[in-house]
This record gives C-alpha cells, structure tokens and sequence, in this order.
C-alpha cells in the first residue's frame, strides 16, 4: 500500500474564444494507505480532472503528485470494455500489458472473475451481458492486477439502484480484502457515505475542497439507522449550500 498527496493542483482550459478557464484548485489532499476515498460534488466540480490528472491521463497545469512507485487500476464509469475480447481476454490485458506470462493471466483472471461472480460468464462478450455485469467485468479488470491504488470514475453511475447497491457491497468487501487504497469519485451522496472511510466534497467555481471528513459509522453499515441517516443528511446540506452560491 501506498499513500499519495496532491500538491496546488490547478488545472484550465480554454473556451471557444481561446480564454484561459480555471476548472480544478488550487487542490492540497493526502490520502493514505488503505484508505477508502470519496470524492464526492455536483457535475463539473472537477473530480474527474483531478482522478485523471492523478492517473497520468491528463496533465495539471501546476502543482504536483507525491506518491511513491506503485500500481494503479482504472475503471471507467461506462465499463470501457474491449467489445472485441471476452470476460476472460478483458481481464486478462493489464496482466499482458505487463509482462505477465499467459499460463499465469489465465490463472490470475479467472481467480478475480470468481470474485465477481462470473466465471462461468468467461467466455461471453461485453455485449452478451447485462449492464451490471459488464460493470463487475470492469472491476475485476481494475483490480487483477492487485494495484496499491484504485481509481474509480462513477462506475456505477448508470446502473439501477439494486444492481449498485450489490456492486458497492462487492467492490468494498473486495478492496478491504487486499488492503487496496482507493478513490472512487461519485455525486450520488447515500453511495459515498455508505462506502467511503473519508469523504471530500469538491465545490466549483473553479473545482476545490469545501469540506474533508473521515467518516466514524461502523461496518457493516446498516442504510436505515439513525446514524447513517444523521451523516447523509449532514452531507445532503452541505450540497444544498453548494448549490444555493
């Protein structure tokens, strides 16, 4: 396990007319070790932009990450599977993207799909699945590879709220199980307070942190009791006044 901090991270971009927009920061955050990480705010805030710039996918403008050598998954919010590949070769390919022999990505993929509760579904395609279970094919791919850190894009954004709540269940048990430190961006308030060990809201305007709070509610967490009720509706306000500047 790694921990990881950002440092004055800014980012902009341009307009139609070639301005110059600040979309993201100054943003200052530490994540450690282990930890379960929401990034939690409205559309356009920037929680996306700062999971990228953290993944290399974009570069900021200024500032900088500290982090030491170490793995990271991706999983995007649509799945972005290869449509030409099975279960299987999806999660297979960030093991061959590193060398990995094949005899050993079989074993390693299909170790991962059990997880997931598709095994016997390894030898179909994306589009022979449902919207749920190309989502848990995505996770098992993020997360073959055992990354020290995990990056989440709203993967469960689109999904009906029976299949995410059984998917937030999954991924949580499965990322205590290795110890892995994540950041799992989302708007959906209920979602990050019931997974997330530490939530930051992200305001807009340009996007930066208006509230950092390490959640005290115990595991199992139970949706309907008072005090996971009391946490939501702490941060259901906190959105309110976000939208009310």
């Amino acid at each position: 396990m790694i921990s990881f901090s950002f440092l004055g991270i800014e980012k902009s971009y341009s307009d139609p007319s070639g301005k110059k927009l600040r979309v993201l920061g100054p943003v200052d955050l530490t994540v450690e070790s282990g930890q379960f990480l929401c990034l939690l705010g409205p559309t356009g805030c920037g929680k996306t932009t700062l999971l990228r710039i953290l993944s290399r996918l974009e570069s900021a403008d200024s500032g900088k990450i500290a982090m030491g050598s170490g793995n990271l998954g991706y999983v995007f919010q649509q799945g972005a599977l290869f449509p030409w590949m099975t279960v299987e070769s999806n999660v297979m390919f960030p093991l061959k993207a590193k060398g990995v022999k094949p005899g050993l990505c079989r074993s390693r993929a299909g170790e991962m799909l059990r997880k997931v509760g598709l095994y016997e579904f390894r030898r179909s395609f994306p589009h022979e699945l449902s919207g749920g279970m190309q989502q848990r094919t995505a996770l098992a791919r993020g997360l073959v590879t055992e990354p020290d850190i995990l990056l989440l894009d709203e993967p469960f954004a689109s999904l009906d709220t029976r299949t995410g709540i059984n998917l937030q269940e999954m991924l949580r048990k499965l990322c205590r199980s290795l110890s892995t430190t994540v950041v799992f961006v989302t708007h959906n308030i209920e979602e990050a307070v019931y997974m997330a060990d530490r939530i930051v809201v992200m305001g807009h305007r340009p996007g930066r942190i208006v509230r950092d709070e390490i959640l005290s509610l115990e595991w199992p967490r139970d949706r309907l009791s008072s005090d996971f009720t009391g946490v939501l509706l702490s941060f259901r306000q906190t959105f309110e006044e976000l939208v009310d500047q």
